[in-house]
């Protein structure tokens, strides 16, 4: 067992990460998941390391060694091989949303200019339909292809020629760790999406200081989608270097399934995912009808605690059971998270991380850890980085910048946008917080959310959102303005999709007792209950409409 006083490796490359798991865990499980008839299959470092050098011999012979790499598919093992590759050559990888819509796909693979496209046969029929949109794509390689077919190629069948292969022109590739290695498409909640070019420094900046700032355990298990920054940096690159064994969830609607079978110690979600956890647990125990059960026992724990001892784990047994017996670790980003929430699982013993980040920094700026876990705040800053609040208000909040080793090179062929964000060196984050007394970074909102009143007063809609959120019939809402005929942001509405269908007058009571501790210009003026839930994006968070 490992590593109480765990600390990593600096490393230079991806590639010397790579060499580093293969000699010092090559034995070891790199990688659970469910094969034909939900068999568990295992791989070793070894055998993993081993297939990112032939595919990446494969992808040199096709006279692509130093090209655009796109990949576009659910979460798999293959995924992760083509993304390891990818990072390990001259080239630059080019992870895609499976579910952009075909308009967005098609930009995203013209604007990143991929030269060769892995992908799974869900997307087979659309690419064949769209092969003319996508005239620079020289190979289409699908993960699920027995035999070649043209341009479209088998996976496997490349996968066991590089083996056959020498493989000295992509070991001796010759790299810059300052320039683009991976393009990522944002997935805002409007406007159009913007290539953001991290670096190799970017990346192994993340994942060393990430793990000197972050705790890690031994078995995960991988939920979110592989082309987010936050999975594929925090948990999979992570992950090799801390030599975890990562469990590959294969459905959403598995994840309590495979929490049973993977029995994870640590597992990384965005806040819709916590709250639907928490709203789960919350639901078996009314039902059960042991609320003051669990209140008498967290109240006897943190007595416990106080002297000492850790009775946790026995207290709040059948909850840990139902996320498999092992989960130690929950960590939470992309969205503020409700601080009750964060707190209940730290209150049963499930350390609960919530952080602050953007895909322009890699994707981490700060988040919460064993010894600072305050969850009304986005926790301490990754040492790499140094933060500040631009022109800050009389409460201390203006907009977060950042600046240090994860910081992105800029957006892909767009100067002008970058020019924007990127001044002397710090980024300019858009969104909104102050620095506490102790140094923590505290959320507000976004700059282009904001709300400013006819009489001047500034609004962040989401910190008004999180407290009607925690009113226990709410899934969804989002806070706008009400404006007048000459588009003054005269007060407030809240847009709610209840679980259950609800009075609208009790609504409105709910929702002003909910504000009541605010000043009286945060109160909501107008409710609209809506019948559907709202859009949202790839990552689940809604999209905002702006006018």
């Amino acid at each position: 067992m490992k590593k109480d006083k765990y600390i990593p490796k600096k490393i230079g490359s991806i590639r010397e990460m790579m060499e580093l798991a293969r000699d010092e865990a090559g034995d070891k499980i790199a990688y659970k998941f469910k094969g034909e008839d939900d068999a568990i299959i295992s791989i070793t470092y070894e055998a993993f390391y081993n297939k990112t050098q032939w595919l990446g011999a494969a992808i040199c012979d096709l006279g692509l060694g130093s090209s655009h790499i796109a990949c576009v598919g659910e979460n798999s093992y293959n995924w992760i091989v083509v993304y390891l590759t990818a990072l390990q050559s001259a080239g630059v990888f080019l992870p895609v949303d499976k579910d952009l819509p075909s308009a967005e796909m098609l930009h995203v693979l013209t604007a990143g200019k991929a030269d060769i496209l892995f992908y799974d046969e869900k997307k087979e029929e659309w690419l064949k339909e769209h092969r003319a949109d996508l005239p620079n794509i020289k190979y289409f390689v699908g993960f699920d292809r027995a035999e070649d077919e043209g341009e479209f190629l088998s996976f496997s069948k490349l996968v066991k020629k590089g083996k056959t292969l020498d493989l000295s022109e992509f070991r001796s590739a010759e790299r810059d760790e300052n320039e683009m290695k991976m393009l990522v498409y944002t997935s805002g909640t409007t406007g159009v999406a913007k290539g953001v070019m991290l670096t190799e420094h970017n990346l192994v900046s993340m994942v060393y200081y990430g793990l000197m700032t972050s705790h890690m355990y031994e078995v995960g298990l991988s939920v979110l989608p592989y082309h987010h920054t936050y999975e594929s940096v925090v948990d999979v690159l992570a992950g090799i270097h801390y030599h975890s064994t990562l469990c590959i969830n294969d459905s959403i609607k598995n994840v309590r399934k495979n929490l049973d079978i993977f029995k994870p110690e640590f597992i990384y979600l965005v806040p819709a995912f916590a709250e639907a956890f928490y709203n789960n647990v919350m639901k078996n125990i009314k039902r059960s009808g042991k609320e003051k059960t669990l209140k008498r026992g967290i109240a006897l724990s943190k007595s416990l605690l106080k002297i000492g001892i850790d009775r946790r784990s026995e207290l709040f047994a059948d909850i840990h059971k139902a996320f498999g017996g092992n989960l130690k670790r929950i960590g939470c980003g992309g969205a503020p998270i409700r601080p009750e929430i964060a707190d209940f699982f730290n209150d049963i013993g499930i350390v609960f991380s919530n952080g602050y980040g953007i895909t322009e920094c890699s994707p981490l700026v700060s988040l919460t850890t064993l010894k600072v876990n305050k969850p009304h705040t986005a926790g301490v800053r990754i040492p790499c980085l140094e933060c500040r609040i631009d022109n800050p208000d009389e409460d201390g909040i203006g907009e977060i910048c950042v600046k240090g080793d994860t910081v992105m090179k800029g957006y892909y062929n767009d100067p002008e946008k970058t020019a924007e964000v990127l001044i002397d060196g710090w980024f300019y984050t858009g969104d909104y917080g102050k620095i506490d007394k102790e140094g923590l970074l505290v959320i507000t909102g976004r700059k282009k959310n904001i709300i400013v009143l006819t009489n001047g007063k500034n609004i962040y809609p989401e910190e008004l959102e999180e407290y009607i959120s925690g009113i226990d019939y709410v899934c969804e809402v989002i806070v706008s303005a009400i404006k007048n005929e000459h588009g003054g942001e005269t007060g407030l509405m809240a847009e709610i999709y209840p679980y259950t269908p609800q009075d609208e007058a009790k609504v409105a009571s709910d929702v002003k007792e909910a504000l009541e501790e605010l000043p009286s210009y945060k109160h909501i003026n107008k409710i609209i209950i809506r019948d559907e839930p709202f859009e949202k994006n790839s990552t689940n968070k809604i999209k905002r409409q702006y006018k």
